[in-house]
């Protein structure tokens, strides 16, 4: 409904803005990554949003970035998981740490957020795993990264592709990212950053 306000700031919080449109004041509520970017008071932002509308409640929550929407979006879509719980875990989890906890299973990771427990964390690692396998990425985003069939390291392109997808990108989107920045020096989460920078240019 809302997809960005821009805006002046006038209010940073903890866990909230306030940024001011022609006068109107938009309470955003909003992670700590994002209260940091968005500048000073008096400067101008633009925050991606998302109007979270239930029964009785009507809340607007924004990011900075696309890739904490994203991430925000897609952990709401995860069963118990509301919006408080996805906050903590974005704050708490930068955006490419996140996308490696999910495809490596690491539960640890995620209960570092206030709130998510291992029963939680078990259940976003799974449910959000299944969305890789939907998109049906090993026969197909794999396949189109460019990389030479027979090197042993495809696995830790495909894993980096993996990580792209859990963040909201599409398997041709990711695999073109980690084509564009692949080296077989890279670590995972250095091809993780570096594909990321390049979808957000």
């Amino acid at each position: 409904m809302i997809a960005y306000i821009k805006g002046t700031l006038e209010i940073k919080s903890n866990d909230y803005m306030i940024v001011d449109v022609n006068g109107i004041g938009y309470r955003i509520n909003t992670s700590i990554t994002s209260i940091e970017k968005a500048g000073a008071i008096g400067d101008g932002v633009k925050v991606y949003t998302h109007l979270y509308v239930r029964e009785d409640i009507m809340s607007l929550y924004g990011f900075i970035t696309r890739e904490e929407l994203n991430l925000f979006e897609m952990l709401i879509s995860v069963s118990g998981v509301g919006p408080k719980a996805a906050l903590a875990v974005i704050s708490s989890v930068p955006v490419t740490k996140f996308g490696l906890a999910v495809i490596t299973d690491d539960v640890k990771a995620l209960t570092k957020a206030p709130g998510i427990g291992n029963k939680m964390a078990q259940r976003i690692i799974l449910e959000l795993k299944d969305k890789i396998k939907k998109e049906q990425l090993v026969e197909t985003a794999v396949g189109d990264t460019g990389l030479e069939g027979g090197r042993s390291d495809n696995g830790r392109a495909g894993e980096a592709i993996s990580a792209l997808i859990v963040l909201g990108y599409t398997p041709l989107e990711a695999s073109k990212a980690v084509n564009s920045v692949y080296s077989e020096e890279m670590d995972l989460e250095s091809i993780v950053k570096n594909a990321l920078k390049s979808l957000m240019r």
